[in-house]
C-alpha cells in the first residue's frame, strides 16, 4: 500500500502518540490535533487519506469533526473511537457518515486491520473516479465500454461506416454487446431522427416473421382482422436491425434480399407495393460463412448483408475491460440503493479477471447486479460473486440440507472475508479467525484455496 497521511484527533495526548506510532510502524505519517478546531486547521492546509477521531472531546465531538470534514468537500474515511458507554453514539456517527468506529481500549492488531481496511477503500474510490473520467475520455462509445485495443478497433469501424448506407453484418458470442453496436451505429448516422426497429428473429415463431417483417393485408390469413405495418415499413428512413439473423427460414431470406435490393415491400395477401429507405444491421452468434458452406444460409444474401462485417470480441479476450464494466455496472445498479453505488475489493477484481466468462458482458452484468442487490455495506467481496465453472457439476439441492458441507461452506467464507480484510497476509487473517497459521495453510489447502 502507497505511504498515506493519517490525521490522529483525541485529547488525550498518550492516545495521539500510541496511534501515531502504530501509523509509522505500517510506514504511513501521522499528523495530531488536540480537538475539533485544531483537526480543521490541519484539513485546511494538508491533504489527508484518514481520520482516527475520538467521539468526546472538550470544545466539540467527533460527531462534529464528521461535519467539518463533510463540509469542506473531502471524502476521507473517518473511524471513530467511543468507549463501552457510547456505542449509541458511534452508530449514529456512522450514520452520518463515519467509515468504521472502534471500542476502546482496542487492539493494536485490530486497529491495523480497520486502517488498512479503510485506505484500502480509499484508493478504491480514487481508482474508480479515475476510471470513470477515463472511460468517459477515450474508453466508451454511448453504452459500449472498453479500452482494449480489441473494442478500440470496434469503436473504428463503427465511426468510419455508421455515416455511410452500407450494410453491416455484426458478429460475435451470445452475450457479446452486438445490439449495443447496432445502436451505436445509428445514432451516428444520418438517420439518427428516425426509428432504429429492432427484431430478433430467433425469438419469433417462423409461421409469423414474413408478417412481423413486412406485415399483411385484412384477411390475409386466419386472425388477421385488420392490416398490421411491418418492422421494414416501420423502418422507412431509418435502421432496421436483424438480430441473429442466422435463424432467419430459408423461404423467407429471397424476401428479405429483395427488399435489399429494390426498396419494395409487399404485405402478406396484398399486391400494393410500398417504397422503402432502411439501412439494414444484422447480428448473429452463429459462422454465416459455414451455413452457406451447409446450404442453411443464402450465399446472395450473406454478401448482401456483409458489405461490412464488425466481430466483437468475447469477454475472455478483452480481461483488460472487466475492470472498467464492473465499475459501469456498479455504479448502474447502485443508483437506486440506500447506500448508493458500493465499491469493489481488489480480491474480487481479480476473481472477475480470471473467470471465462462464458456468458460475456451479459453474464458479468448479470453478477454485478446480484452482488449489489444482495450487498449489505459499502464493499462488494468475493462472496458476493456468484461465478459457475463451466463443465462444474450441478449442485444437489439435498446437499444444502447436510451439516457438514453448510460449515465447510461457512469455513470457506469467512477465510476468504479475513484474507481480503487483511490483504492476503495469512498471520494476520490467522489472528482474525482465532486459529494457528498452520491450521489455516490446512484449511487453505481442504478448501483449494491455497
Amino acid at each position: 500500500m502507497r505511504r498515506a497521511t493519517i490525521l490522529v484527533v483525541d485529547d488525550d495526548e498518550r492516545l495521539r502518540d500510541t496511534l501515531g506510532i502504530l501509523a509509522r510502524n505500517l510506514g504511513h505519517e501521522a499528523l495530531a490535533a488536540a480537538d475539533v478546531a485544531g483537526a480543521e486547521r490541519v484539513l485546511a492546509e494538508r491533504a489527508v487519506d484518514l481520520v482516527i477521531s475520538d467521539l468526546r472531546m472538550p470544545g466539540g465531538s467527533g460527531l462534529d469533526l464528521l461535519d467539518v470534514v463533510r463540509r469542506m468537500g473531502t471524502n476521507v474515511p473517518v473511524i471513530v473511537l467511543t468507549a463501552y458507554g457510547t456505542v449509541e453514539t458511534a452508530v449514529e456517527a456512522m450514520k452520518k457518515g463515519a467509515f468504521d468506529y472502534l471500542v476502546k481500549p482496542f487492539d493494536a492488531a485490530e486497529m491495523e486491520v480497520r486502517i488498512e481496511r479503510a485506505l484500502t477503500l480509499q484508493r478504491f474510490q480514487l481508482e474508480n473516479d479515475y476510471l470513470r473520467e477515463e472511460v468517459e475520455q477515450r474508453g466508451g462509445l454511448d453504452d459500449l465500454i472498453g479500452v482494449s485495443t480489441a473494442m478500440q478497433r470496434v469503436f473504428d469501424l463503427v465511426q468510419q461506416v455508421a455515416p455511410t448506407r452500407a450494410s453491416v453484418l455484426i458478429s460475435g458470442e451470445t452475450g457479446t454487446g452486438k445490439e449495443l453496436v447496432a445502436r451505436a451505429i445509428h445514432r451516428r448516422s444520418p438517420r439518427e431522427a428516425h426509428l432504429l426497429v429492432p427484431v430478433n428473429l430467433a425469438a419469433v415463431p417462423a409461421e409469423l416473421l414474413e408478417s412481423e417483417l413486412f406485415g399483411h393485408a385484412r384477411g390475409a390469413f386466419t386472425g388477421a382482422v385488420g392490416e398490421r405495418t411491418g418492422k421494414f415499413e416501420l423502418a422507412d428512413r431509418g435502421t432496421l436491425f436483424l438480430d441473429e439473423i442466422g435463424d432467419a427460414p430459408l423461404a423467407l431470406q429471397p424476401k428479405i434480399l429483395r427488399v435489399l435490393q429494390d426498396g419494395i415491400v409487399e404485405r402478406v395477401g396484398s399486391n400494393q407495393r410500398r417504397e422503402v429507405d432502411v439501412r439494414l444491421v444484422a447480428a448473429t452468434h452463429r459462422d454465416l460463412a459455414a451455413e452457406v458452406a451447409a446450404d442453411r444460409f443464402r450465399s446472395d444474401l450473406y454478401y448482401r448483408l456483409r458489405v461490412v462485417e464488425i466481430r466483437v470480441p468475447p469477454l475472455r479476450d478483452r480481461r483488460e475491460d472487466i475492470r472498467y464494466l464492473t465499475g459501469h455496472f456498479l455504479r448502474r445498479f447502485g443508483q437506486s440503493r440506500p447506500g448508493g453505488s458500493p465499491k469493489i475489493t481488489e480480491g474480487a477484481l481479480g476473481l472477475l479477471e480470471e473467470y471465462p466468462w462464458p456468458g460475456n458482458v451479459r453474464e458479468l452484468e448479470n453478477v454485478i447486479e446480484r452482488a449489489v442487490v444482495l450487498c449489505r455495506t459499502d464493499t462488494v467481496g468475493m462472496g458476493l460473486l456468484d461465478l459457475r465453472v463451466p463443465g462444474a457439476p450441478p449442485q444437489d439441492d439435498s446437499a444444502s440440507l447436510r451439516l457438514d458441507d453448510a460449515l465447510d461452506r461457512l469455513e470457506r467464507e469467512m477465510i476468504l472475508k479475513a484474507l481480503e480484510e487483511t490483504k492476503q497476509v495469512k498471520a494476520r487473517a490467522a489472528r482474525l479467525l482465532g486459529v494457528s497459521e498452520r491450521s489455516l495453510w490446512y484449511k487453505l489447502r481442504k478448501h483449494g484455496l491455497s
